[in-house]
């Protein structure tokens, strides 16, 4: 059964990012309770430098988010259908900086960014072309800012049914593991890496932050 239900969510979430892209954001209100840009911003507070990439920025909320916070984002996303909807939240007030492509083959020079960051990826963030590509445009001292994972925490019963639909669905790490598996993909690419965890009200949500070393 739950390899049935993780087939079923692979196929749901491509095409909600695909074909049923102009759903999105009401699909993403509607399971996280209305927290998802809040969930998303919290990454923030840990964006080092100006120079800033968002890998798999979806529609475009966290561009909007990052440009009024005074940093001019850099955004890469695979889908063509998240890339319009993410030009047109961003035109409206500034000149998008978009490119269409892959993780695997990031179009960026060599230690372009300070920051990259992805908040809610899929599997595609764990791989290790994607990681080494990351490593690769990333100068020494730059940060990884990879928001993985949230939960409710609250005791209200909408808030206990959801948590239990995010439990039985698999989109949060089981309460019966460690966590620390989750690092040993950026530890193996060569990045110093660790989990933070953000408590908000009734939600608390999983980061990794991960680091590139300094070459002495």
């Amino acid at each position: 059964m739950p390899r049935i239900i993780a087939g079923f969510l692979r196929a749901f979430f491509r095409l909600l990012y695909h074909s049923f892209a102009w759903s999105y954001d009401a699909v993403a209100w509607m399971v996280s309770l209305g927290r998802w840009n809040t969930w998303v911003e919290s990454i923030i507070p840990f964006i080092q430098g100006s120079r800033v990439l968002e890998v798999g920025h979806g529609p475009g909320h966290l561009q909007v988010i990052l440009a009024r916070k005074g940093f001019p984002a850099f955004g890469l996303d695979e889908s063509r259908q998240m890339g319009l909807q993410a030009f047109f939240r961003l035109n409206k007030f500034m000149r998008p900086k978009l490119t269409r492509g892959r993780a695997e083959n990031l179009p960026f020079q060599a230690e372009s960014f300070e920051t990259i960051v992805s908040t809610f990826p899929t599997e595609f963030i764990m791989l290790p072309a994607t990681l080494n590509e990351i490593s690769r445009v990333l100068e020494p001292g730059g940060k990884v800012v990879v928001l993985l994972a949230a939960w409710f925490s609250g005791r209200g019963w909408v808030e206990r049914a959801a948590a239990f639909l995010f439990k039985i669905t698999g989109q949060v790490p089981s309460a019966k593991n460690q966590y620390q598996y989750l690092l040993q993909p950026f530890l193996v690419v060569g990045f110093i890496a660790r989990l933070e965890w953000i408590n908000l009200h009734s939600s608390r949500l999983l980061l990794i932050i991960a680091e590139k070393p300094i070459k002495p």
